[in-house]
């Protein structure tokens, strides 16, 4: 399998398992859920594939960076615009982005660890 294949499968399993566990709460902190998955995956999802396409190259640790900032942008924007803006709950909000973040970074280190060595 190739890593391309290896971090789609990795962030739909992610995305999959962030849509199943937004069943068992309350439905005004679903729609939270739901959306802090969406925007995970709307920026994680060209960020992670940026990262997965410059393994083996010297670009990847700058490329890593610029990820970790847009993911920062990303809580810091949902948690001081965009859940105020929808009058949304800021805990369920902030909890699943970071969880769906953290766990698409977890797909990343696990497709760059076996992807083969290029030296």
């Amino acid at each position: 399998m190739t890593a391309g294949r290896r971090y789609l499968v990795g962030v739909s399993a992610v995305a999959a398992a962030a849509l199943v566990l937004s069943f068992v709460l309350p439905a005004g902190a679903r729609t939270a859920v739901w959306l802090a998955t969406a925007l995970a995956l709307i920026v994680q999802g060209p960020l992670g594939w940026w990262l997965v396409r410059a393994i083996g190259t010297e670009r990847l640790q700058l490329i890593w960076a610029v990820g970790i900032a847009a993911r920062f942008a990303l809580v810091a924007a949902c948690g001081l615009v965009v859940a105020p803006r929808l009058g949304l709950a800021l805990a369920p909000l902030l909890l699943s982005l970071v969880g769906v973040l953290m766990c698409c970074v977890v797909v990343e280190a696990i497709v760059v660890r076996a992807a083969p060595q290029v030296r």
